[in-house]
């Protein structure tokens, strides 16, 4: 009689751990399945299973085993080193904006406000009159710094198994021919004639589309997501 298990769910914790840490694309997605079956496995083994990434990087692997500990063992996740401080990942500013906040509800996987406080931490990127107004007019964003847009993109791709953030939304782009009227529709965003977002269209989840979050305004056009995707802080990182 067939089990209905997968080959993944098998294998022994440090298994689990090595083909998340360098198995092909395709396996890392059916160990992250497999592990989070493993949770208390996962506990008994703590810091260790993070050994093989950098806090500095934004390899989503590590981002999913926090993941895993705070939805099924948080006592286990609040002994690893950081979690308590503001978290694992590291999150530099130019501007010495605190990030503990935003990492803290993507770890939650409480994106609709780490979407907020994206917007945010754009708004004081941008300067003291985008605070003010309440929005970021594209021509503000080239003087924003690189390595807090940088900050605010690794964590989005960190905490979504790679599927959300700025460069995924570029990378898409890209692969579209730069073409906005066929991003959107990929991304699942739903936009009319004045560039705006229907009400309740958008999935705070990660089962929404890849490339869904975070949310760019786009009232006035394309300009503002534009500069975005295009800043230096934003090319892909090796």
């Amino acid at each position: 009689m067939l089990s209905g298990r997968t080959p993944a769910q098998d294998l022994s914790i440090d298994k689990l751990l090595e083909r998340l840490a360098s198995g092909s694309a395709r396996q890392r997605r059916t160990t992250a399945v497999a592990l989070e079956k493993a949770a208390d496995a996962l506990a008994s083994v703590g810091s260790e299973a993070l050994k093989p990434y950098q806090a500095s990087g934004d390899d989503w692997a590590a981002g999913w085993i926090l993941q895993v500990l705070r939805r099924h063992q948080p006592d286990a996740l609040a002994q690893i080193p950081g979690i308590s401080a503001g978290g694992w990942f590291e999150t530099p500013s130019a501007r010495g904006i605190d990030y503990s906040a935003m990492q803290q509800a993507l770890l939650d996987e409480d994106f609709e406000e780490a979407d907020r406080l994206t917007s945010c931490v754009l708004r004081e990127l941008a300067g003291e009159q985008a605070v003010k107004r309440g929005y970021v007019y594209f021509s503000e964003v080239p003087p924003m710094e690189g390595v807090d847009l940088c900050t605010l993109d690794r964590l989005w791709v960190a905490y979504s198994q790679g599927r959300f953030g700025f460069t995924v939304q570029a990378r898409l782009l890209k692969a579209l021919d730069g073409r906005y009227d066929r991003l959107w529709p990929r991304i699942g965003w739903k936009i009319d004639g004045a560039w705006t977002r229907y009400p309740g269209a958008f999935q705070w989840s990660m089962e929404a589309p890849e490339g869904h979050m975070p949310l760019v305004n786009q009232l006035r056009g394309v300009r503002l997501m534009d500069a975005l995707l295009s800043h230096p802080g934003l090319q892909p990182r090796g």
